[in-house]
């Protein structure tokens, strides 16, 4: 039994952990605030931009998993310090860093979103995810740490709730039959990573030597729209059709005056105005997990939402 560090424990992080805790390893969650028992899964209170401290926790780990995230506004000026002390602690544990990234770092793109394409974002939040993947990619090649990175397309499935596209401010409402409404254009293809994918993933090529030094994207279903998305949480809720609007960029800027976040959208507007589409086919050609298909994600999505929905009351 292996020890594996994971770092963050939202969406992506607590699945990650509890693949891994299925999997019989030894698991060890950083999170800032820290967390009661949870079967499986130790949970260490610690900031993990301390890198004193996370090279104390991590060691003896195989893999550290980089799972977690700034607040969305807090990007450029928090992801530094914590991608230098996430590499500080795999060179000095020898663990395998593994980093979950996104698609950020290619800025505006026309047609399919590749790994071999340079990361020449010009926005902030995609030139510090570049930078965060850079930093390690070169300590990788100097023969300082191993690292790999997977990169997501926007995240779908249980558990993703405040941060998604299709999760908190979509789902519930559908699930009422009432209208959504869409950031950009509701019909222009776009990439949708399932959250257990991506756990899949991370796990996968935490133990794959020969996917280390690169970047790889994390295997998804072909392009659908937030349209088309809907559509089909809608069917399998059997709530009857449901209205997708598309958000008025007049109504985005007067929201964005009051919430950051949606302040910060603006920088990536171009992923929902044009096509987004992400190409897994390199990790299919070379790995085994394959992207849940998208009839089985939507199902296990409205039963998570309706679970959740219940227990709230």
């Amino acid at each position: 039994m292996s020890l594996h560090v994971v770092i963050g424990f939202g969406p992506a992080g607590a699945a990650t952990a509890r693949l891994l805790a299925e999997e019989g390893h030894a698991v060890r969650v950083v999170t800032t605030s820290g967390r009661g028992p949870e079967p499986g899964i130790e949970h260490v209170a610690l900031d993990a931009t301390d890198s004193a401290r996370l090279i104390e926790v991590a060691q003896g780990a195989t893999a550290i998993y980089s799972c977690a995230a700034p607040p969305y506004h807090r990007w450029a000026s928090d992801w530094p310090p914590l991608a230098s002390s996430v590499c500080a602690a795999a060179e000095a544990t020898g663990a395998t860093l593994v980093m979950l990234g996104n698609l950020y770092g290619y800025g505006p793109v026309d047609g399919l979103l590749t790994e071999e394409l340079p990361l020449a974002a010009t926005g902030p939040k995609g030139r510090v995810r570049a930078a965060v993947w850079e930093q390690a990619r070169q300590l990788h090649e100097q023969g300082r740490i191993t690292a790999v990175e997977v990169r997501a397309s926007d995240f779908f499935g249980p558990g993703v709730t405040d941060g998604g596209h299709l999760a908190g401010r979509v789902v519930p409402r559908l699930l009422h039959g009432k209208p959504v409404s869409a950031l950009g254009d509701p019909d222009a293809p776009h990439s949708w990573s399932y959250l257990p994918d991506v756990a899949r993933a991370l796990v996968e090529v935490a133990g794959a030597e020969r996917a280390w030094g690169r970047a790889w994207h994390v295997p998804t279903e072909p392009a659908l729209s937030t349209r088309e998305m809907v559509g089909l949480l809608a069917a399998q809720a059997e709530t009857g059709p449901v209205a997708v609007r598309r958000l008025s960029p007049v109504v985005l800027g007067i929201a964005a005056v009051f919430s950051p976040l949606l302040r910060e959208l603006r920088e990536i507007r171009y992923q929902f105005d044009r096509p987004f589409v992400a190409d897994s086919r390199a990790y299919e050609a070379a790995f085994a997990v394959r992207a849940t298909p998208v009839e089985e994600q939507v199902k296990a999505t409205v039963e998570w939402w309706r679970g959740r929905l219940a227990d709230a009351g």
